[in-house]
């Protein structure tokens, strides 16, 4: 993974959204390429400190080359981020002045991986984040019922041919690459135009490979619970399922009733927990759209962390000091840059 450009997608607009500051501390829950966490330690200096997560090895692999003259400004995890608050906390790494996701695939995974992301490029059914990880496309394509074959299909690829490709595929077992199923797709699915045939399919088999949305749903609200107070959340999304989870998060964590409807008084006591910064959402401009194909399905949602007033006073001088200045228990500086790698 070494002559594809990684090339971060609404990098400016993601800084602004972080509102980073000189020694700030940032999560970038997807280290990837290293291009907005790179971007993030520049803005970010003297004294910035940066985490940064991948559950793909090469990804991080790549992050560490990016990164490496950074030193002890940061810290690159071979984790998911559904790990994210015991990384942070594992690691003196919290509160934080900010957490980023970018949730789409890099250009370094869909060109070079060699894991089947891409229709375009023949390889096996592969799809996992990280290669440790006990289920596969190809697990799924051969041994799944057809019946949970079109369910996937259908909500996770929003494909209404769902039906007649699960079908398809269990007829044509065994299927080993991307090719062959690619191939099984189209003879079902009409031409959309620029849309390949088994685009949806091929999304809905990496969702369901690497669990992403219940994982992201998870993420979250841990990504809450690492922020201090005023620490910004930042989430770039890429297709309508993740951007549902996102909006819906961020609107019921900024509100103080989520009961439902026609109760005559509310019962739920929640307290909201973060201030919605960007009521209409993020997209990039044409200029970009045109220089970085990636960016044109991008969408960003910022939001803050707030405390309630019902917070305990420790807790709020807690949550409004991430930076660390005279915090005890702050992230302690190795010498050099460290990569870590999950071992499972």
């Amino acid at each position: 993974m070494t002559t594809a450009t990684h090339i971060p997608v609404l990098l400016k607009e993601t800084l602004e959204a972080l509102a980073i500051q000189p020694g700030g501390r940032y999560v970038d829950c997807t280290a990837g390429g290293g291009g907005h966490a790179e971007a993030i330690l520049q803005k970010s200096a003297p004294g910035g400190q940066l985490l940064g997560l991948d559950a793909d090895p090469e990804a991080v692999v790549a992050a560490w080359a990016r990164l490496s003259h950074f030193g002890a400004a940061a810290l690159i995890v071979n984790d998911n981020f559904v790990s994210l608050e015991s990384v942070c906390l594992g690691n003196d790494f919290a509160p934080v002045n900010g957490v980023l996701f970018d949730l789409g695939m890099s250009s370094l995974q869909l060109s070079e991986s060699g894991r089947g992301f891409s229709f375009k490029h023949g390889a096996p059914l592969d799809m996992r984040f990280n290669p440790a990880q006990p289920v596969s496309a190809e697990d799924i394509v051969n041994c799944w019922s057809e019946a949970d074959l079109a369910r996937i299909i259908y909500e996770y690829g929003e494909e209404p041919h769902s039906r007649g490709i699960a079908r398809m595929i269990v007829r044509s077992r065994p299927l080993l690459t991307t090719d062959e199923l690619a191939s099984v797709v189209e003879r079902v699915v009409p031409s959309r135009g620029r849309i390949h045939p088994a685009t949806r399919t091929f999304q809905a088999l990496r969702i369901a490979v690497n669990q992403e949305l219940d994982h992201l749903a998870s993420a979250l609200e841990q990504a809450v619970s690492v922020l201090g107070h005023g620490g910004r959340l930042v989430v770039i999304s890429y297709h309508s399922l993740e951007d549902r989870i996102v909006k819906d998060f961020m609107r019921r964590e900024a509100v103080s009733c989520v009961c439902p409807p026609g109760l005559p008084q509310c019962v739920c006591h929640h307290q909201p927990r973060l201030r919605i910064i960007n009521r209409q959402v993020i997209i990039p401009t044409p200029a970009e759209e045109y220089a970085n194909a990636r960016s044109r399905s991008a969408k960003m949602r910022v939001a803050e962390r707030i405390v309630s007033g019902d917070v305990r006073q420790e807790d709020a001088v807690r949550l409004k000091n991430p930076a660390g200045k005279g915090r005890p228990g702050g992230r302690r500086r190795p010498e050099k840059l460290r990569v870590v790698f999950n071992s499972n």
